[in-house]
Order: C-alpha cells, then sequence, then structure tokens
C-alpha cells in the first residue's frame, strides 16, 4: 500500500471483510489528503452510501467534508457504467472513466482516484477471460499519472483462476491486510513484501529460515533477497535475518536488496559486520 503511486493501476484480492475496509479506508485518505477526487464504485448490495462515509470518516470529520464537496464520490457498478441496453461494453467502459478523468481536472482536482468492487462483472454474466482481457485494455488511462485504480476481488466470489489472473495481469498488487506479508519465491532467491512486524513476524521468520537453512548442505551459496516492497522491519525481524545469514557457511552471500528504511534498521543493528550479507539499497523517491 505505501509503495502505491499516482498512475498505477493495482488490484487486492480479500477474504477479510475488516481488512478489506482498512485498505479502503487508508487508500481514500490519501488521495483526499493529496488533493485528488476519489471515486469508489461499490457493489449493490455493500453498505449504504451514509455507513460508507462514518466508517472511513471515524468521526474525524474529514470523509464526510469531502463527501458533501463532492471530492469524495460513491456510486454502484454496474449501473454507474450505464450500459448500452444494460449489456457490458468494453469501449463504454473506457470512455466513463476518461469522462471522469476530465471531470476531475476541470473541477481542479489533482487527479482521479478510483476503488471499484469487480463484482459488477459477475452481474454482467462476463467470462474469465473476458475479465481479464478488460484488465489489459485499460492500461491507457493510466499513462499520464491523473488516473490511479485499485481493482477488488471478493475471492469468496471468483474462480481462483481469475483471482491469481487478475492479479497476474495488474502492474501493482495490494496485499489485503495493512499487516500482511507477501513471500514469493524467484529464480535467484525470493521477495518478501508488506511490513515485518509484531503481527506477521512469525511468517516473516518462517519465510528467512526456509529460504536460508540449509541442511546437510556445508559448502557456499548465493541467495538473492528482494525487501523493496518491505515497507517496515521491526528490531525482533532484522536480527533474525542477520543472525541466520551470519550462521551461513564462510563465503555465502545474501544479497538484500531494500529501501532506506530498512536499511537503516539492519546497519543500526550491525549488518556490516556480517560477511554474508550485502545490501543494495534503493531510493524510491
Amino acid at each position: 500500500m505505501d509503495r502505491l503511486r499516482r498512475g498505477d493501476h493495482s488490484c487486492t484480492a480479500f477474504t477479510d471483510e475488516e481488512a478489506h475496509w482498512q485498505v479502503l479506508t487508508a487508500y481514500t485518505r490519501t488521495g483526499l489528503a493529496e488533493g485528488e477526487k476519489v471515486l469508489i464504485i461499490l457493489d449493490p448490495n455493500d453498505l449504504n452510501d451514509d455507513e460508507v462515509v462514518a466508517r472511513m470518516d471515524c468521526g474525524s470529520g474529514r470523509v464526510e467534508a469531502a463527501w458533501d464537496s463532492g471530492q469524495l464520490v460513491l456510486t454502484r457498478g454496474p449501473s454507474f457504467f450505464d450500459f448500452p441496453n444494460g449489456r457490458y461494453d468494453k469501449q463504454r467502459q473506457a470512455e466513463t472513466f476518461e469522462k471522469e478523468i476530465a471531470r476531475a481536472r476541470a473541477e481542479g482536482w489533482s487527479g482521479l482516484r478510483n476503488a471499484g468492487d469487480m463484482g459488477w462483472v459477475l452481474e454482467q454474466g462476463l467470462s474469465d477471460d473476458e475479465v481479464v482481457d478488460y484488465e489489459s485494455s485499460v492500461e491507457s488511462l493510466f499513462a499520464d499519472g491523473r488516473f490511479t485504480a485499485i481493482c477488488w476481488y471478493d475471492q469468496r466470489r471468483f474462480s481462483d483462476y481469475l483471482v491469481a489472473a487478475a492479479c497476474e495481469v495488474h502492474p501493482l498488487r495490494v496485499l489485503e491486510r495493512l499487516d500482511a506479508i507477501d513471500v514469493v519465491r524467484t529464480t535467484e532467491g525470493g521477495r518478501i513484501a508488506g511490513a515485518a512486524e509484531l503481527p506477521t513476524r512469525e511468517k516473516f521468520t518462517e519465510a528467512l529460515r526456509v529460504a536460508l537453512e540449509r541442511p546437510g548442505s556445508r559448502g557456499p551459496f548465493h541467495f538473492e533477497l528482494d525487501l523493496t516492497d518491505l515497507t517496515f522491519m521491526e528490531a525482533h525481524c532484522a536480527w533474525q535475518l542477520i543472525n541466520l545469514a551470519g550462521s551461513l557457511p564462510e563465503g555465502s552471500k545474501v544479497v538484500v536488496s531494500c529501501g532506506p528504511l530498512v536499511e537503516l534498521v539492519l546497519r543500526g543493528l550491525g549488518v556490516d559486520s556480517v560477511p554474508q550479507l550485502e545490501l543494495r539499497v534503493e531510493d524510491f523517491e
């Protein structure tokens, strides 16, 4: 979530309603704070507008004020798209977003930030492949950075194939929870994204252990660990990485790619004294 930038076309898949609303609230508040118009397309059976505003406002008054001013717009799919004869039309879909992007700019907002429940494709009877084709077809809308979007998929309603294919076709995936991590094996090693803190500590350390422990192997080895999408690392998790790497055979090398914040934690705990560890720092600014 912290790596999401203007012009990103992202998706998220969820099963936990509470976690989903936390992500949606953070996404919405960020857009409002940055002077963007925020357009949220909800399922017709979701919370009503007053309930949505109250849930995201949390008594602050800022979300409610944005709704009153028109900076925040809540609508429902698929009626929002006004399809001809009520049936899905890919061209009409793109034109609708183009008009909303232009409207946001004419109203003086810095851009348009959209979040959309993809449940409308079920009501329209689209096949999995048609949904993937639609997601691929809208990339031109994001070219100039004025449009940012999250498409959300309720995993309880969609096939595993579609969820996986949708995540693959989007340039960026937003994790289901603000306190989640995502572990992926790569050809050269592995990638861990999210936040390495108390709620994810066990999963993070287990992922490191599986990746770096080499039972029965005494020789050195090389491992590329991509932490560039890790937004936070607590001291305990950093110690686990340093200790596991330090226990590797002489000549081993764990190359850690990370951002400045993770670098600060690791260097503060003495990563430079561990010859098996090498940091490669990326500046995201």
